[in-house]
């Protein structure tokens, strides 16, 4: 079992310390800027494949390097979810996706905006995709792993879709659980309309716009807003909260913010 962590940048995504855990420590970090760094407290090995090669391309490459790994791991992050489905392919593998735990033989996977969770058993390796649970794992004891292996990725030659700029994140769309502030609301702010007001407020602070499952449930922001174990799990730097009872299914979603 291995986890394996796209990152940026050198920026661990969201979730990947869960995945590291999950998979027992080890972990495959690839990307611009990949090391071993924050990964000391909680990985036992690391492979690590810096490259600047878009993950579109990295894909074949990938899938011969873990194709002895029975179980890969990857986060629910942005390029975590783009990468799962494509590496499942590679390796011809069924994709476990949105799991709140892993095993040797299957995992247990969230559905219906979590209002349903189900245990799906596998015969055979399998590729799946590890939402995190929100709470803080073990903080990193050093700098590096005790074992790191730098490892060659060689892109594949065949065209993919070209990058002509990277623009910064529309803080309306952007992913909550990417999101370093957000603002979220309540029942307490009583109509739809002060949601509307809620996002605007958010867009000039520069946070993402998210709310409670009642607020979802009556329609006054879309799902994909809701905030808690139920919903989007999120590790903001700022939170701010209006409305909020502060119910422990929503805050149990909140890692640690200010």
């Amino acid at each position: 079992m291995i986890a394996v962590l796209p990152v940026r940048a050198g920026q661990l995504p969201a979730g990947a310390l869960e995945c590291v855990v999950e998979s027992g420590g080890r972990a495959l970090v690839v990307g611009d800027g990949a090391s071993a760094l924050g990964l000391g407290g909680c990985a036992s090995h690391v492979w690590v494949a810096a490259t600047a090669a878009p993950f579109g391309r990295l894909v074949t490459a990938l899938a011969a390097h873990l194709a002895d790994e029975d179980v890969v791991i990857l986060p629910t992050s942005p390029d975590g979810r783009d990468l799962a489905p494509a590496l499942a392919h590679a390796l011809g593998r069924p994709l476990l996706d949105g799991a709140l735990a892993v095993r040797a033989d299957g995992a247990t996977c969230a559905r219906w905006s979590g209002r349903v969770v189900t245990d799906l058993a596998v015969t055979g390796p399998f590729v799946a995709t590890l939402q995190p649970s929100g709470v803080p794992t073990m903080a990193p004891s050093g700098p590096e792993p005790a074992r790191v292996t730098e490892v060659e990725l060689r892109p594949d030659a065949a065209p993919v879709a070209v990058t002509l700029e990277v623009l910064p994140p529309d803080v309306t769309s952007m992913d909550l659980s990417e999101a370093p502030r957000i603002v979220g609301g309540g029942a307490g702010l009583e109509s739809q309309a002060r949601f509307e007001l809620l996002a605007t407020v958010a867009t000039a602070l520069g946070a993402g716009m998210g709310g409670t499952r009642v607020v979802t449930d009556r329609g006054w922001i879309v799902h994909e807003r809701q905030i808690g174990t139920t919903g989007v799990v999120v590790r903001p730097d700022l939170y701010v909260a209006l409305g909020i009872s502060g119910a422990v299914q929503h805050t149990s979603g909140l890692g640690d913010p200010a």
